[in-house]
């Protein structure tokens, strides 16, 4: 007897993955789950997780600009927010930054104002070096959710 339309097990929400913010200031932003609290965490009893994603996305850069012009257009402004699962729309693209993220973002840089303004320069960073190293990928898969992640999003 075969069941449709049943979930067999399969995590979809968990660290890695891209999604799109569906509600809310960061609206339509693409952001990367650095941790899910299935079972809720804390004061949050319901299933969430804490994304770190692109407020602002890198512009086009083109040939004849020059350096200083093509690194202020490179620049990207990130955001890291604890969202409710209810408020995301999973990608089916993967990215290989959950690593450098976990160890850039964590609960408590959340909770603390001071930690979390501390940690965007590091957040910016780590997503600048992964823009400019677009092409460097473990896998073809990996590479393409990370050209995704990248782009804005048009609608």
């Amino acid at each position: 007897v075969k069941s449709y339309g049943v979930n067999m097990g399969g995590k979809i929400l968990k660290k890695g993955r891209v999604v799109v913010l569906v509600t809310g200031r960061f609206a339509g932003r693409k952001a990367v789950i650095v941790k899910a609290h299935d079972e809720g965490h804390g004061d949050r009893k319901f299933g969430h997780c804490v994304v770190a994603g692109i407020a602002s996305y890198p512009r086009k850069v083109t040939k004849g600009m020059g350096a200083a012009k093509k690194a202020q257009r490179m620049r990207i402004k990130p955001f890291v927010k604890s969202v409710n699962y209810n408020h995301l729309m999973p990608t089916r693209y993967m990215v290989d930054l959950s690593d450098k993220l976990e160890s850039v973002v964590s609960d408590e840089t959340l909770t603390d104002a001071e930690a979390r303004n501390a940690a965007m320069p590091k957040l910016r960073e780590v997503f600048e070096d992964r823009y400019k190293n677009m092409g460097v990928a473990k896998t073809d898969k990996l590479a393409v959710g990370v050209q995704y992640l990248f782009r804005k999003l048009r609608f």
